[in-house]
């Protein structure tokens, strides 16, 4: 589900994406990492219904569209850019009221950001592009191709979700405590825009999205569904989306949480790069002929 990297920054104040991060990150690679999000040599913004997003493009080749989890930015794929744009030109845009994209003044939900995501690729002149979502971004990507099929070649999920129960409960309630915390904190704020903005966030998570099974039938490209399999997400649903999709390929990530891109980002972008290169398939092994 969304990335509850956003649940845990609250829990923990440094926020689990920097501890993890941090952890992986070598002195030499530090500077370059927190310059995405924040690049001026790759930044760009456009306007789409009277609000500006911000983007940044890297390397060359075929577009490679990447969209990020809850409450984070563009600098969430700092362990995948780098070695995503030696194959592909990579965009990356901070989602609606994250990064250094506006809000708007609607509430946030996953099918206006997937709009936005279509605004961005109508700018560019776009079609047929690769896409990767990670938690939201997942979300956000599926409802992409659903709702505008031209514009995804091939999509790529992380821990994904189709409605807010598919997580384990541990997270459903640590969401609903969060929640009852910042409500508290707003009747006493002096400054309630950041913990309103914290509210919508939450919404995301304990109350969206809404997505019918049955409408990933319609996604007619190659998709390949990831997880960790120790994800937020419970497995069972992750294994009913990869089989309801008609072109799907599943990796479920041995000793690996819903946080692999930034805790073993070499280990994740080798199973994307894989997905992405490679000519599509789907062997199954009852083709085989050991039975016949």
């Amino acid at each position: 589900m969304k990335t509850l990297f956003f649940f845990a920054r609250i829990v923990v104040v440094a926020g689990l994406v920097t501890l993890v991060g941090g952890r992986q990150a070598t002195a030499a690679t530090q500077p370059a990492a927190r310059a995405y999000g924040s690049n001026s040599a790759a930044a760009n913004t456009f306007v789409f219904n009277g609000d500006r997003f911000y983007y940044e493009t890297y390397g060359s080749g075929l577009p490679l569209l990447l969209i990020h989890g809850n409450g984070e930015s563009i600098n969430i794929f700092k362990g995948q850019i780098g070695a995503l744009s030696r194959h592909h030109k990579v965009i990356a845009m901070d989602s609606r009221g994250q990064g250094k994209s506006d809000l708007g003044t609607a509430a946030l939900t996953y099918e206006q950001m997937a709009e936005d995501i279509n605004a961005l690729l109508e700018q560019l002149k776009l079609d047929h592009v690769k896409v990767l979502g990670w938690s939201d971004g997942g979300i956000i990507g599926l409802l992409l191709t659903i709702h505008h099929p031209d514009k995804v070649s091939m999509l790529a999920v992380m821990g994904a979700n189709l409605e807010p129960d598919a997580a384990y409960p541990w997270a459903v309630d640590g969401i609903a405590r969060m929640r009852n915390r910042i409500t508290a904190e707003l009747a006493h704020s002096n400054n309630p825009k950041p913990l309103q903005l914290q509210l919508q966030f939450l919404d995301l998570l304990g109350n969206q999205p809404h997505i019918p099974l049955a409408d990933l039938t319609s996604i007619q490209v190659p998709t390949l569904v990831m997880a960790g399999d120790r994800d937020v997400i419970r497995d069972e649903h992750t294994l009913s989306m990869f089989h309801a999709l008609p072109k799907s390929q599943l990796a479920i990530f041995p000793g690996a949480t819903h946080a692999i891109p930034a805790q073993d980002p070499a280990r994740f972008n080798r199973t994307v790069l894989n997905f992405f290169d490679k000519p599509f398939a789907m062997p199954d092994t009852k083709d085989l002929g050991w039975f016949d």
